[in-house]
Formats: C-alpha cells, structure tokens, sequence
C-alpha cells in the first residue's frame, strides 16, 4: 500500500459517500452529447432507430427518455439541464447539439463529425473542462453526407477537417469550465477566442431547461423557469421542480461582457464592453433572456396543431429565422438561455459567467470569490491527480493521462431507460406498433434503469455496453473506486440482470452475449483499491461473487450445449472478427465451438476461484466453492487441449495455435484457421496459488492434493514448482511448450506485433487471406488494419487488424502474471526473432511503452494517434489535446472508429501509471 494523504478533492469523494448533505456528486455532466438516433427514442414498427429520430429532428422534438446538449450538465435524475448553444451567423441552424452521421449514411457506420475535447474534470465534478472548435463559416452539414456517400468502405471516412472549415485559422475556441462553490452551487465560465485573423460575430446561447416529464407523464406536475430580477450588472432567473425543489440562475447581464487579460482587445483587460455592433438593439434584458417549452413543435413535424405556441426550436426560429414571435413575452418556460451577441477581434477572448445555485441571494455572485473559487478548484484538482500517479515523470504523460481520466468523468450520464413502458407506449402520447411487443428486447421487460453509468462514448454509444463497463472501473478505481464499485454492482441487480442470470449486452440487444468479464473487473478493483488505499472491501466482493454465480451458472446452462466444456458464445463483442457472423446461425449449420467464447470461460473460473479464496480466509464456507471452481477450471482446460478423435481439438498442434472448430451437422468437425485474438485469449487464463495462501486454507488445499494423486490426467494443467513443503502451483489453460509457441507469432513484427500493441488479426493474413467457401459463395477474411471493409454489425467496428486497448490489457496483464511463477526461468525475444531474450515481465513492459506511445509525441513532437493530419500534429491549439479512439491502426497506431472512447480507451491511464510505477522501483 502507498502512503495515502487525502486531499481535498478525495474529502469530498469521503462526504459523499458517507453524508447524506453533502453530495458533491448531485451535478456532474450527465448530459448526453446525442440522444437522438438511440434506441429508447425509437417507435417504429421494426427497430429503424437512426430513420426514427434524425438529427434534422433533434431541434423541435422533445425527447422521451433522456435530454442532449453541448458540453453540459444536469443534475443525477436529469430533471434541471444547462449547456451550450451558439450561431456563428453562417449556419442553417442553432448549434444546439452535435452533429454526425447515421449509422446509414457513414461509409463506417456512425460517426461524430465535430472536434470537441475533455479537458479535466474531478471525480466529485468540483472542476471540469472541456473545449468545442466551432467553425465561422457555414458549417458543412451536407457536405459531410455527400462526402462520405461518395465513399465507399474500402476509402477512409470524409472528416470535418477535410471540408476546408479550418483553413486559416476560421474558427472559434469555445472553452467552458464549471466549478463548484458548494454540492448546489456550480459556477460557470465560458471562454470565446477568435483564432482567425479577422473579426467575427458569434451569439452564444447558455441555456437551461427541464427534461420533459409532464407529456408523457399526465399526472407530473410541470416546472418553471422565469426572471426574478434584472440590473445593469447581471440577470437571476429563478426554477421551480416538483421535487428537484428551486434553483437560481445567475447570469451576467448580456449588454456587457469582459476581454481576458492579456487576449488581442482595443479595451483594457478588465473593462466591460459592448457585446456587438448590435449591442444597443439588443440591449434590452427582456430581448435577451429567452424562454420557450421544450414540447415538440407538431406543427412543424406532423402537421398538428401545438399545444402551445412556444415550443423546443424557439430559439432557433428567433435568432436565425428572425421569428420574434417564437419566445414567450411573458417570459416563462421550460426552456430559458441567455443571449449573448460577441464581436470578436482576431486573438481576442471574451468570457461570460454564469452560477446555478441553490440560493437567490448570494453576495456578489460573479465577483472576486467566483474567481477565487475557480482558482481553488484548480489547484485541488491538481493535487488530486498528483497524489493519485505521484510517479508521472514527464509533461505529456501527465498531460495524457490527466485528459484520460477526464474522459471518463465526462463520458458519465444518466441513463433512463424502463424497457416495460418503453414496449407498451404511454397513454395519450406514444402508441407504440405491436410488432414491437415480438421485437427488439421483448424478453427484458424487468430492465428499468436510472442511473449515472460510465458510457463509451456519449456520442456514438451513449448506452451501456456491459463489457465496456468492466473495462471503464480499472483506472476509474484509481480515482473513484466507490462510482466504480457501484458500476459493477449495479449490472448484477434485478433491474438489470436477467431473472435467467444473464447480464444485459447494449440496449440494441440485451439479449446479444458479451464476454463474461465482471468476475475479473471484480477482482481486480478489490485489489487495487487495497493496494492504493489499504481498505479492502469484502463486503463488496462477496456481494458481487454472489450475483455472479447466477451469471456463470447461465453460461454453462445456455452456451455449453454438448456439456463437453466447450462453449459457443456468440459473437461475444468481437464482431467481425470471424469468417461468419457469430451472432447469426451459421450459413453452413452446426455450430461454432469457440476457441474465445471457451478461453472467456475459463478464465472466468479463475477469477471465481480467486474470490473464492479470499472469502474463504475468513468463512469457511467458500473453500467448497474454490474447490468447483478450481475443478471446473481443469476439466475445461483439459477440453482445450485434448486432441484425441473425439475432443472438440481447439489446438492445432501442427500450426502451434488456438483455432475456432466449426461443429457441422454431420458430426464432422474443421478448424477455422484464422490467426486472430481467438486464438491468444488462451493466455488469459492463468493465476498462480502461492503455498502461504493455501497453508491458511487446510480444506481447499487437502482437496487440491487429492486431486493431484488420484486425476493426474486431468491435473496436466496444473503446473507444480518448488518442493512439497513449499510447492507452487500456476493453473494454465496454456503450458510452457505451447505459451512459447503462442507467443513466438504473438511477438513477430510481421504477425500480430505492432507498433502500438498486439493486433486483433495476424498481419499474416495480408498475403494469406482465409477463404471459406459455402456452396459456391465465397467467405473470407483478410488483414484490415484501419476501418472495416465489410458491412457486418454496420461496419463501424473492425477487429480485422486494428489495435484495441481492452484485448491488449488483458494480454499484458496474463504475462504479468506468467512471470509471477516463471520468473527468469522462461524468456523470449521481444520482438521475437531479434535481439536477446527477456522474461515475461519485461515483455510486458514493452506492450505497455507501445500502447502508451499511441499518444505520446515520438521524436518528430508527433503522436501515432493523430496520423498525418498536420493540424492535429503541429498546430499549437491542437497538438496537446487528445482524442481517444475506440481502436487504432495495426501498422501506424492511428485512431479509428468512435473518437471519444475514453472508456476503455482509458486503459491507457492506468498503464501510465503502473509504467511511471515500475521506472521507479
């Protein structure tokens, strides 16, 4: 355990855990960046959600289950919002949320096309950042579609930067911070700069609003928003929630704004100043303090008569299409924003503050103690980060992993979604078709969510995706081990897990299997939060075991349909990754005995076993469940590696590697000779029993032996080191003879070996592809080492080649623990064919140094994520911020697919600092 100084960053995490009135967690940015286009918005008769709810939509069509914005926040029930909303005077529409393609209209699937950047942000919310680049000329919506409908999958995606928006500099930096003066008090700075070199007008629009509950609910009461006061200085609009309570906005007055010091400004750095050539025309508190409903405009959407006249797409009328008419004169609404009309000189920046609070009479709200606040927060936030990963020995690892973990507090949203109301509509409102009742998700009826929940990308998968999750609580236990905690806990409780035992995948389809890591993330967070904080939180761990033994027990039930210990699975998240489909029935029939779906389980009964173990150093009772597990474990690995006539035969002893069998239904069984991660995810499923652990534990250990005496032919797999008073044991689906085999292709530049980490498929496959063929129609796979080629699961994901940062951890991580029993006995060339052989644990070291050098600057000052685009790599307003992308290129390191998954891309913050760790010591 390391020295733990709490800072004030971790009190805050300590009072809201522990105090129910100081719940600094209450306001986080739990707004999503899309919730049009998502399933929980889709009422179509069969499943079209992208067609359902377009974005073209978004602006007059208030939401069902969720609210959307830019760079905002909410409170953790959603039911108060505020973000973003700005016109440069060129676009068609209000700038109000992100824009990016379907995934029908990408020639990759779905796909942002915006450049926005998570800057930082505390565990508690106490101070965040983040950065939006908004072009000054029109924005090329249209372009951006024909673009990329003129490409096809073989060409890369059509991207905002190639449009031409960015030449010159044409672009405004709009930066917005928030920092907390208390748990109900968030003060709110936003920052505009003019980054090109002539002057330009912008209207900027902070806005707050309701999440609309009262349509759908009739006996909801509905909320306020109104002005209770107006000076010279600044604005107070006032709400009111039926149970959120009353909140206060304070807002400086919009005739008047101020320069940054030091910015390119006629003015002194401190003076107010008009706010526009328009400034006088709207300098009227009235004209600027807008407010409408957010209710649908039916009138423009489906010819209906609204209810009310003021409507979502108010504010878009009013400004862009001069419809003054469209916001309420009375000045009340669900819906409110500030406008703000900025001229601004080339260089120049301009701030606006705002403060949502909890109190209508706060002293000089946006004076000296809001500055001072901000200032503060900072510096905390900078301690914090610093007792976290002391050992961050240079800038821009620091740099990178601090916008890691901003990532993943920004990427944190309130997901609601009852999927039994969802199936049935609501009354008056939504009649949903009855070929829904017989479609997507119609055995989950149980699943009602709301909940703050670690998203992959708030954009592109703004939903849960359960493998993801496991993935997203391992550097999130580095800073809030409690949210991550809750994370896992949450998945295993009725309302999500199925009354069957299986664990929800994405809303898309619940139904669909994902690969049964919660038991290893489990583990893993036990132990790291012991390690970094000497608490160990047993209570949590054998709740968690408890609820898994329904998962496991599911997996052996549903996808072990020979019970011969060799499991199908399904597609398990990989996707593409195979000759089939693996989620659909195979063209061919039979089934697919899965070399991964089989590693994935028995890895997973060492993580059970793991748990076992240490529950049973203080009850008892779990020895007798290590013992299953500890037996389960053999008799699967003896199905891997059995190669008699009548075994399932996963290993190919001739090729040295682990291969998918396809079952067909003959009887007769072919390996599908495909060298992809499927067949190094063996490796995963290893651990080690030391001779101290077992001394404390006589039953599982007097078991253990038995078992040793009396089925040596199953105990192959146990490999013993040491003598009998001291005997080792590692339990490997993989000995020593055929791990160097595996890892001699998994080590070789020219196979799986690249520049940034191992890649999903063999390079080999690049001059070899594999061709299956099917009564005459021809399956293949190929090497892919950047965006897919083929259509399969919308072809927005590749596992063809690509570099994905949750396989390659897994792998790091088994070496790690390879070395922990073979120490220096076993070495290997790393890369394999050159240079002198090391032990596994530097191996591992160097995977580590490759996947972290996706984002650090090479010796040129560029990083392999950001490829040849110059912008990215040398401009100095954007080479320092960084995108994390949900894979990367198997030759240059590049990043593909969606460009805001810092969830389990995130990864790359704890293998900083584990590497800072290991440079020390």
């Amino acid at each position: 355990m390391t020295s733990f100084i709490p800072t004030p960053e971790h009190i805050r995490l300590q009072e809201s855990q522990s105090q129910p009135g100081k719940n600094w967690k209450k306001w986080g940015p739990y707004l999503s960046e899309r919730q049009w286009g998502t399933v929980r918005e889709d009422y179509s008769p069969h499943g079209n959600a992208w067609d359902y709810f377009p974005h073209e939509q978004a602006r007059s069509r208030a939401y069902r289950w969720g609210e959307d914005g830019i760079l905002g926040i909410c409170d953790d029930r959603q039911q108060l919002c505020f973000a973003l909303s700005m016109w440069n005077t060129q676009d068609p529409i209000l700038k109000e949320r992100f824009f990016g393609l379907t995934g029908n209209e990408g020639n990759h699937g779905e796909d942002v096309k915006e450049y926005y950047f998570y800057l930082d942000s505390t565990p508690t919310h106490s101070y965040m950042k983040a950065l939006y680049k908004y072009p000054q000329t029109e924005f090329p919506y249209q372009q951006l579609l024909d673009g990329n409908r003129a490409r096809d999958r073989t060409q890369p995606e059509y991207e905002l930067m190639e449009t031409g928006v960015f030449e010159g500099d044409r672009y405004f930096d709009i930066q917005i911070e928030y920092a907390k003066a208390d748990t109900d008090d968030i003060l709110i700075l936003i920052s505009v700069t003019n980054r090109g070199d002539t002057a330009a007008d912008l209207h900027l629009l902070p806005t707050l609003w309701f999440r609309n509950t009262w349509v759908w609910q009739t006996d909801t009461l509905k909320p306020t928003i109104k002005v209770k006061e107006s000076d010279s200085t600044y604005s107070i609009l006032e709400t009111h929630h039926p149970e959120l309570g009353q909140s206060w906005l304070y807002c400086q007055t919009p005739t008047s704004a101020r320069s940054e010091p030091g910015s390119s400004s006629s003015t002194s750095p401190n003076q107010w100043i008009p706010l526009g050539e328009n400034a006088d025309e709207l300098s009227s508190t009235q004209n600027n303090l807008l407010f409408t409903e957010n209710e649908t405009n039916k009138e423009q959407l489906f010819d209906v008569p609204n209810r009310s006249p003021y409507v979502k797409d108010a504010f878009h009328r009013y400004l862009i299409e001069q419809d003054t008419a469209a916001v309420n004169p009375d000045q009340v609404g669900t819906k409110s924003a500030v406008h703000y009309s900025l001229t601004l000189n080339p260089g120049e920046t301009k701030q606006v503050k705002l403060r949502l609070a909890n109190s209508p009479e706060i002293d000089d709200p946006l004076g000296s103690s809001f500055d001072k606040t901000f200032d503060l927060r900072q510096i905390e936030a900078d301690k914090f980060y610093h007792q976290v990963s002391p050992d961050v020995y240079t800038a821009d690892l620091r740099n990178v992993q601090r916008q890691a973990f901003a990532g993943m507090m920004w990427t944190k949203q309130y997901y609601l979604y009852d999927v039994s109301t969802w199936l049935k509509g609501d009354p008056d409102t939504i009649n949903p078709p009855t070929e829904r009742l017989r479609g997507r998700n119609q055995h989950w009826h149980h699943l009602d969510s709301q909940d703050i929940l670690s998203m992959p990308d708030t954009w592109e998968y703004p939903w849960f995706a359960a493998w993801d999750t496991a993935f997203h609580c391992i550097p999130l236990a580095m800073i809030d081990p409690d949210f991550a905690k809750q994370q896992l806990d949450v998945m295993t409780r009725e309302w999500y897990m199925h009354p069957n035992g299986q664990l929800p995948a994405y809303e898309w389809a619940f139904g669909d299997v994902n690969p049964p890591v919660h038991a290893w993330a489990t583990w893993r967070l036990y132990k790291i939060e012991r390690k970094l904080t000497g608490k160990s939180d047993r209570l949590f761990l054998e709740r968690l075991f408890q609820k898994l033994l329904l998962n496991f027990t599911w997996w052996v039930n549903r996808k072990d349909t020979e019970g011969n210990n060799v499991f199908e699975g399904g597609f398990l998240g990989l996707d593409n990754i195979g000759v089939f489909d693996r989620s659909k029935p195979l063209p061919t029939g039979g089934r697919l005995e899965q070399a991964d779906g089989t590693s994935w389980m028995a890895m997973y009964c060492l993580n059970m076993l793991s748990m076992s173990l240490e529950l049973a150093l203080e009850n008892p009772v779990y020895e007798d469940m290590a013992t299953k597990f500890f037996e389960h474990f053999i008799y699967i690995a003896e199905a891997m590696n059995a190669s008699d006539e009548h075994a399932t035969q996963l290993w190919d002893e001739e090729d040295g590697f682990f291969y998918d069998v396809l079952h067909l239904p003959d009887m007769s069984r072919m390996p599908i000779k495909v060298r992809s991660l499927v067949g190094l995810m063996p490796l995963y499923a290893n651990v080690t029993l030391e001779p101290e652990l077992l001394d404390r534990l006589p039953g599982f250990t007097e078991r253990l032996e038995w078992f040793e005496a009396n089925r040596p032919e199953l105990s192959k797999n146990m490999i013993t080191h040491g003598e009998k008073e001291n005997k080792r044991r590692l339990l490997s689906v993989v000995k020593p003879d055929k791990l160097r085999r595996i890892l001699a292709k998994m080590l070789k530049p020219h196979e799986f070996l690249g520049p940034t980490g191992i890649r999903a498929l063999s390079r080999f496959h690049a001059d070899n592809p594999y061709i299956f063929d099917v009564n005459g129609t021809i399956y293949r796979v190929d090497y892919e080492p950047a965006e897919s080629s083929i259509g399969l699961f919308g072809g927005n994901s590749n596992w063809r080649g690509p570099v994905w940062f949750p396989t390659n951890y897994l792998l790091i991580e088994s070496l790690q623990r390879y070395h922990k029993f073979f120490g220096d006995r076993f070495k290997i060339q790393c890369p394999y064919g050159s240079g002198p052989e090391i032990n596994l644990w530097d191996v591992a070291t160097k995977l580590e140094e490759r996947m972290i050098g996706t984002f650090i600057k090479d010796e040129n000052g560029h990083r392999p994520v950001y490829g040849d685009n110059e912008t990215f790599q040398t401009d100095e307003h954007w080479r320092d911020h960084i995108l994390f992308y949900e894979y990367f290129n198997g030759d240059t390191g590049e990043g593909i697919g969606a460009s805001h998954q810092t969830g389990w891309t995130g990864l790359v913050a704890k293998l900083i600092h584990q590497c800072c760790e290991y440079k020390r010591e």
